[in-house]
């Protein structure tokens, strides 16, 4: 049984729904306040906290502790640079298999999954080796 949503969350999924991207709640407020809807930032957190309860919404956290939201479309996986950031997609899933043993031994609804890799980017590895010891 679906959830009655609120206009607040209404409207966060709406503006994520046509962004079509990963964005954090400040940008996603920052979006929203730009067209003439007013919403406060702690009224964006409960929105999107809300959607990612129902399964709607997913959020990936990046190393630097930000997170980002993004309406469900595909299970995300990434390598992601600890000294520049950059988050670069990976397509194939190592862990589909895996996901469905879980669905079905644990009987437990899984919306999504991430896999984040953490390390130094092939321009970050480059200047590292270049540093004097």
């Amino acid at each position: 049984m679906a959830r009655r949503r609120t206009r607040n969350q209404e409207r966060a999924l709406q503006c994520l729904k046509s962004l079509n991207q990963e964005i954090s709640a400040q940008a996603l407020y920052g979006k929203l306040r730009d067209h003439d809807q007013a919403m406060g930032l702690a009224t964006v957190y409960r929105a999107l906290e809300a959607l990612k309860l129902e399964g709607i919404v997913q959020v990936r956290t990046l190393a630097s502790g930000e997170s980002l939201y993004s309406t469900m479309q595909e299970d995300r996986h990434h390598l992601t640079c600890l000294q520049c950031s950059k988050s670069i997609p990976i397509d194939d899933c190592p862990v589909h298999s895996l996901e469905k043993q879980l669905q079905q031994s644990h009987k437990f609804e899984i919306y999504y999954h991430t896999l984040e890799f953490y390390g130094l980017c092939k321009d970050c590895n480059a200047k590292k080796a270049e540093q004097p010891q």
